[in-house]
């Protein structure tokens, strides 16, 4: 399958990895990135991958489930999605992520919700690019 992209983000992260430094390419995105203290680091107030995952996979989910609610002229009031980002041993040598996502639909019923979450999770483009990679869990507040 050959994607022709409408937009090409770009970051350069410098440094110590985890403990280094992430730039966009147009200075939007500037920030330093810590260890969890989970993981063996000092936490603190500097951001990891794995909350810039998850925020990006955040506004991105909530994106394809507007668009479909709008395809179906179904009105959306109040959401959120929250996704959660997970990191540990995968038990191969290396390390894995979990996900899960929880949606905020309370200007619909539950079966409506359950639709419109599943069928956003089949055109987020994070949703496609990590299926069969990455276990992710769907679930309604």
């Amino acid at each position: 399958m050959a994607i022709t992209p409408a937009y090409t983000a770009s970051a350069t992260a410098t440094g110590d990895g985890r403990a280094g430094h992430s730039r966009s390419s147009d200075g939007v995105l500037d920030l330093d990135l810590s260890v969890p203290k989970e993981m063996g680091g000092p936490g603190g107030a500097h951001t990891n991958p794995e909350q810039l995952f998850a925020a990006g996979y955040a506004a991105c989910f909530h994106g394809a489930l507007k668009a479909v609610a709008r395809s179906r002229k179904i009105e959306l009031t109040d959401t959120a999605i929250t996704v959660d980002v997970g990191i540990g041993d995968n038990g191969q040598g290396g390390f894995g992520l979990v996900v899960a996502i929880e949606a905020e639909l309370p200007s619909v019923d539950e079966a409506t919700a359950r639709d419109l979450l599943d069928a956003a999770h089949h055109v987020c483009p994070y949703s496609n690019a990590t299926r069969g990679n990455i276990d992710v869990t769907l679930t309604l507040a």
